[in-house]
C-alpha cells in the first residue's frame, strides 16, 4: 500500500499544520501551554466568587425596575432582601407560641448581618394559625453567599419551639439562602461528572489507553480558560451560575468533539504514513479546516449574544465564546504533540499500522448509506414529516418565568414557608411594590397606588429631597403572572401623571422586565445567528443552496428538540421555564448542530471533487458516522449532567439541548443530510461549478436490507 503524497509544504497551511506535531516543535508547544497552566490556573479558582446571581444584576440600565433600584439607594436598604420566618399551628396559636416567636425576633436583630432596625414582626394572622417575622439582610457584594450565610445563623439563633409549632423561612431569602446551597459546589460536581461522562464514551470508542490524552488537553483548557473569563469579570463582564456551568460541559464536550475528528482522521493517516509525526501533519491539514470552521462557527454565533438585553444572556456569549476558542486552540495544538509523543501504542489494543486495512467502509454508517442510497426522497420527507410533528409540542411550553416553588426539582423548607404564608397571609408579602417619585406629586402617587387592584397596604412615603418612596404589598404570589399584570396596570396608571416621573420597581417588576427583555433578544439574536451559520456555510462550501438547507435542517432539528422537551418537561412535573431557555437553546444547538454538519459535508465536497456527490455523500457517511455519533453522545451527556441539578431552570437547559444534540447526531445528520445529499447529487453545490458538472455516479443503486 502507497501512501499518497502529502500536502505541498510550501503553503502557510501545511507548515502550520506541522508545527503542533513536528518532531522538535511538539516540546516547544507542550512547555507553553505547561506554563499557561501553571501560570494562569490559580485564577480559575476565583471565578466562583465573581458570579452574579442576582436578578437585578442581569437587567441593563434603561430597564425601569433597575432606575428604581438605583433612586431607591437614596433612601436605604435598597440592597435588603427579606427573609419571612412563618410560624403556624394548624390549630391556633397559643400564648407560648407568641412567646417564642417574640423570643425568636429578639434573637434575630442580634444575628450579624441583618438589619436590625428594619426587622417586622411578629405579626399575627387574622386566623390566629400563624405569625410572620421579616428580617431584612443587607447583601452588599456578597450576593446569595451572604444571604445563605446569614439565613443559616438566623435559623441557628432561633430557640426551642414547642410542639405542634413550625417555623419555616421563605420569602425572597429564603428562596436565595436555598439557591446558595444548591449552587455550592456546583462547578466541582459539573466538572467530575463531565469527566465521567466523557472518560466512558472514550473508554468504549478508543480502549483503555487513549481517552486520558483528549481529557488532558480538555481539562488544560477549562482551567486557561476559566482564568481568562475571571479577568473578563473585571471588564464588565457578566457571569451567572448557569454560564458558569455551561462553559465547563462546553469546554469539555465540544474540546472533546474536536478531539474525536482530529483522532479520526490522525488514525486513518497513520495507516496510509509510516512516520508518526508526518500523519499528524496531513491529518491537521485535512481536518483542520473543519475544526476550525465548527469552532469559528460556534464562537461567532455566541458572540452575537452580545447584542441581547439581559446581562446574564448577553454574558453567556463571551463566556461561551473564551470557553470554545481554548478549547478549539488546545485540540489544534495541544492534542496533536500529546498525541505524537507515544506513537501508535497508545491506540492499544487497535493499533492503526502502516498499510493495513481501514474497516469503516464496511460498518454500520457505510449500511446505512446504501439504505437510504435506494429511496433518499422518501426518507427525507419522511424524516422530516416526523421531526415536524415533535415540533408542535412547543405549542405547551410556557416559557414566562418559573416560579420560585417551583425552581427546585424537590420540595424545600422555603417552598413549604410560601405554602404556609399564603394560607394565612397576603401572597406577597415580603416581596413589596417599591415606587420612586417626585415629593411634588405625592398626593396623586398615592391615591394611584392605592386605587389599583392586585395592591394593598400601601405604606406611608419616605421622602428624600424632592424624590419620594412608597412601598405597597401584592395580593398575589409575587412570582406569578397575575402579580406582573398589576406592575403593568400600575406603570400604566402612574406614568400618566404628569411631572411624577414615577419608577416602578421591586422583584416582580424585574421578573417583568426579565420577561419582556427576553422577548426582545428572542426577536434580534435568533435571525443574527442564522445568517452567520450561513455566511460561514457558504464560505466554507462555496455553495448557496446547501447552506440554506442545512440551515433548515438545524432549525427544524431546534424545533422538534425543544417539542420533545416540552413532553418531557410535562412528564417530569416541571411547571414554567425561563424565558431565556429558547434562546439558549436556538443558539446552542444552530451553532453545534451546525457543527456536526460541518464535519460531514466537508467530508462530502472532498470526495465530490473526485467521485461526485451521490458516491462523496455515503463515502463521507462511513467515514465520519462512527467519529460523529461519538462526539455528538459526549455532547449529549455532558449536558444530560445539568439535567441531574436540584433547579428547575438547569435540568430544562440541559434536556433541550441533550435530545437536540441526540436528535441532531443520530437522525438530522446522519439521516436526513445524507437523504437530501444522495436526492440532489451535484444539485446541492449550486450555483458553485462543481454543481454545473455530471455525477460519475448517478444511477440509483439497488435497494439493500438494513441488517
Amino acid at each position: 500500500m502507497s501512501a499518497p503524497p502529502a500536502p505541498d509544504s510550501t503553503t502557510l497551511a501545511s507548515r502550520l499544520a506541522r508545527i503542533p506535531g513536528g518532531r522538535r516543535t511538539k516540546w516547544i508547544v507542550l512547555a507553553a501551554w505547561l506554563i499557561a497552566i501553571v501560570a494562569l490556573g490559580g485564577f480559575a479558582g476565583k471565578l466562583n466568587g465573581a458570579e452574579k446571581n442576582d436578578n437585578i444584576q442581569w437587567l441593563p440600565g434603561a430597564a425601569e425596575s433597575t432606575q428604581a433600584y438605583q433612586l431607591g439607594q437614596r433612601f436605604g436598604g435598597a440592597d435588603e432582601v427579606p427573609v419571612v420566618f412563618v410560624y403556624e399551628r394548624a390549630a391556633g396559636l397559643t400564648d407560648t407560641d407568641r412567646a417564642v416567636a417574640a423570643a425568636d425576633t429578639a434573637r434575630f436583630a442580634q444575628v450579624p448581618g441583618v438589619a436590625a432596625a428594619s426587622i417586622v414582626g411578629p405579626v399575627p394572622s387574622k386566623d390566629g394559625q400563624a405569625m410572620e417575622v421579616l428580617v431584612p439582610i443587607p447583601v452588599g457584594h456578597g450576593g446569595w453567599d451572604t444571604i445563605g450565610a446569614t439565613v443559616g445563623k438566623l435559623k441557628d439563633a432561633a430557640g426551642p419551639h414547642p410542639p405542634g409549632l413550625s417555623m419555616l423561612p421563605t420569602g425572597p431569602a429564603g428562596y436565595g439562602a436555598e439557591f446558595s446551597a444548591a449552587f455550592k459546589g456546583i462547578d466541582g460536581t459539573l466538572l467530575y461528572a463531565t469527566a465521567a461522562v466523557v472518560i466512558v464514551i472514550l473508554l468504549l470508542t478508543y480502549g483503555p489507553m487513549l481517552w486520558i490524552l483528549p481529557l488532558i488537553a480538555a481539562g488544560g483548557a477549562l482551567s486557561v480558560a476559566m482564568s481568562a473569563v475571571y479577568s473578563a469579570t473585571g471588564m464588565g463582564l457578566t457571569v451567572t451560575a448557569q454560564s458558569a456551568g455551561i462553559l465547563t460541559i462546553l469546554v469539555f464536550g465540544a474540546g472533546t468533539d474536536y478531539a474525536l475528528l482530529l483522532i479520526a482522521r490522525y488514525r486513518e493517516e497513520l495507516r496510509r504514513h509510516e512516520d508518526k509525526h508526518e500523519a499528524m501533519a496531513v491529518a491537521l491539514h485535512r481536518a483542520g479546516p473543519a475544526i476550525l470552521a465548527s469552532g469559528t462557527t460556534v464562537i461567532i454565533a455566541m458572540l452575537v449574544l452580545l447584542v441581547a438585553e439581559l446581562n446574564s444572556t448577553k454574558g453567556v456569549g463571551p463566556v461561551c465564546a473564551i470557553g470554545v476558542a481554548v478549547a478549539l486552540l488546545a485540540m489544534l495544538t495541544l492534542l496533536p504533540a500529546l498525541m505524537v509523543i507515544p506513537g501508535r501504542w497508545i491506540f492499544w489494543p487497535r493499533h492503526p499500522n502502516f498499510g493495513t486495512a481501514d474497516h469503516t467502509a464496511t460498518g454500520i454508517w457505510s449500511r446505512m448509506g446504501d439504505f437510504i442510497a435506494g429511496r433518499p426522497r422518501a426518507v427525507w420527507i419522511g424524516t422530516g414529516a416526523a421531526l415536524l410533528a415533535l415540533s408542535f409540542g412547543v405549542t405547551g411550553l410556557h416559557n414566562t418565568g418559573i416560579a420560585n416553588q417551583d425552581a427546585f426539582t424537590k420540595t424545600t423548607d422555603a417552598v413549604r414557608g410560601n405554602e404556609a404564608l399564603a394560607r394565612h397571609f397576603d401572597l406577597g408579602t415580603g416581596s413589596p411594590v417599591i415606587v420612586i417619585a417626585k415629593t411634588a406629586r405625592l398626593q396623586e402617587v398615592s391615591s394611584a397606588i392605592a386605587a389599583t387592584p392586585g395592591v394593598t397596604a400601601p405604606s406611608a412615603a419616605h421622602t428624600s429631597g424632592d424624590l419620594m418612596q412608597i412601598q405597597a404589598t401584592l395580593t398575589d404570589a409575587p412570582d406569578s403572572p397575575a402579580a406582573g399584570a398589576t406592575i403593568d396596570r400600575l406603570r400604566t396608571t402612574l406614568h400618566t401623571i404628569e411631572g411624577a416621573d414615577a419608577k416602578v420597581g421591586g422583584d416582580t417588576a424585574i421578573r417583568t422586565d426579565i420577561e419582556r427583555a427576553s422577548s426582545h433578544d428572542n426577536r434580534v439574536v435568533v435571525p443574527l445567528v442564522l445568517l452567520v451559520v450561513m455566511a460561514i456555510l457558504m464560505l466554507l462550501l462555496r455553495s448557496l443552496l446547501a447552506p440554506v438547507l442545512l440551515t433548515l435542517t438545524v432549525v427544524l432539528s431546534f424545533f422538534a428538540a425543544l417539542g420533545l422537551s416540552t413532553l418531557v418537561f410535562h412528564a417530569a412535573g416541571f411547571h414554567g421555564a425561563d424565558p431565556a431557555l429558547p434562546l439558549l437553546a436556538f443558539v446552542f444547538l444552530v451553532a453545534l448542530g451546525i457543527d456536526y454538519n460541518i464535519f460531514l459535508m466537508s467530508r462530502v465536497h472532498e470526495e465530490a471533487k473526485t467521485h461526485g456527490t451521490r458516491r462523496g455523500a455515503r463515502t463521507g457517511l462511513s467515514a465520519t458516522g462512527g467519529v460523529i455519533t461519538s462526539a455528538g453522545l459526549v455532547l449529549a451527556g455532558t449536558f444530560a449532567v445539568f439535567a441531574t441539578m436540584p433547579m428547575v431552570a438547569f435540568a430544562e437547559v440541559g434536556l433541550v439541548i441533550m435530545i437536540g444534540v441526540l436528535l441532531d447526531t443520530l437522525i438530522v445528520r446522519s439521516i436526513l443530510v445524507t437523504a437530501l445529499n444522495l436526492d440532489l447529487g451535484d444539485r446541492i453545490w449550486w450555483p458553485s461549478p462543481l454543481s454545473r458538472r455530471r455525477d460519475p455516479d448517478p444511477e440509483r443503486e439497488p435497494v439493500p436490507a438494513l441488517n
